[in-house]
């Protein structure tokens, strides 16, 4: 199938993220797509006409590509990466990800993200998500620009506003983007942000950022107190580990997972499936414990990019090969039944 100008950049620039290319390499295609998607007719003029590198942030590469979309070709970088990383990220894991209705972890270019909102949203309605939930990072997490509450609630404005742009559009008005946070866990349990700010989401996905070599008794109290909080409907990455990537090695936190996945089953809130390939969190041994202990899951992407939503694929093999069942896995389920269920802890 052959792409108009933008949408070939868009694709080559996601298939980038989805293999985990560097930033840099991204940014120019994401960034000509958006110079050109307001311009119309103006694209192929330019293209016929060679000026195209006289419009900001299209040089010699991206150029090559609108040309060739505009003469009707598949441009030769695009054909190259749909050859070398577009086909399965992992074997197994697709009958699960076909029942995923949405993703509850994801980050925009508010925090640490490299992409705008918007286009985090409009990759989601691509991917087939019934609703993808926004979670950037809260204010203690100032490495990743945590959002405080001022940020949040100016947040919240996109948010709404993203929300009636699809609404108007037929196609998209399936699709709903949530209102979200990562909140940093605190070292006494407690979260991140204000119950003010915490009250106007819809998902809260609650995770340890700091001190994740804390001593094992510490860390178990620190996680129980943090799942028991009314506000938090999903444990996010719950050891921290990092198990290859540019980033290096981590180490996982102890703790006691009888006593945390306990606390889970107990009040509801999910244990996230971490699908990032460098986190593959939990590791498997403690996987099959919380779901031998009867918590739900939430299968999610930890995306940062548009590409890496792409990432659930991961996540869902490993819970397949354990045999998960689908329907405890609170992102396969319908968006009313979802939102019922994280609004649900705060009545109880």
């Amino acid at each position: 199938m052959v792409l108009g100008p933008v949408a070939a950049l868009r694709r080559i620039a996601f298939l980038l993220e989805r293999s985990r290319a560097e930033t840099y390499k991204v940014k120019a295609f994401r960034s000509a797509a958006a110079t050109l998607l307001p311009l119309g007719e103006e694209v192929e003029e330019r293209a016929r006409a060679g000026t195209l590198r006289e419009l900001p942030g299209i040089g010699a590469s991206t150029a090559e590509v609108v040309e060739a979309a505009v003469r009707g070709e598949v441009p030769e970088r695009l054909a190259r990466l749909e050859r070398e990383v577009g086909g399965p990220l992992v074997e197994g894991g697709d009958s699960l990800r076909a029942a995923l209705r949405g993703d509850l972890h994801s980050h925009s270019d508010w925090s640490d993200g490299g992409s705008p909102i918007e286009e985090m949203a409009f990759t989601a309605v691509e991917l087939g998500h019934d609703y993808l939930v926004l979670t950037d990072h809260s204010p203690r997490l100032r490495v990743a620009n945590g959002l405080s509450a001022a940020r949040l609630a100016r947040q919240l404005d996109v948010v709404d506003a993203v929300n009636d742009h699809l609404e108007g559009s037929p196609e998209h008005r399936h699709f709903r983007l949530l209102r979200g946070i990562e909140v940093d866990i605190l070292d006494d349990g407690s979260l991140d942000q204000t119950d003010e700010m915490l009250a106007r989401l819809d998902v809260r996905v609650a995770s340890v950022h700091s001190k994740l070599a804390m001593e094992p008794d510490a860390m178990t109290r620190r996680m129980v107190a943090a799942v028991h909080h009314p506000f938090t409907n999903v444990l996010g990455h719950c050891t921290g580990r990092l198990v290859t990537g540019n980033r290096g090695t981590r180490a996982e936190s102890r703790f006691d997972p009888e006593q945390v996945f306990g606390a889970c089953a107990e009040t509801g809130t999910a244990v996230e499936i971490n699908a990032r390939p460098e986190r593959r969190d939990p590791p498997t041994r403690l996987l099959q414990q919380a779901i031998e202990l009867g918590c739900l899951f939430s299968i999610d992407s930890d995306a940062h990019a548009p590409g890496q939503l792409d990432f659930q694929v991961y996540g869902c093999a490993r819970a397949e090969e354990l045999g998960l069942d689908p329907d405890r896995v609170v992102n396969t389920w319908p968006r009313e039944r979802l939102l019922a269920w994280a609004a649900s802890k705060q009545a109880s």
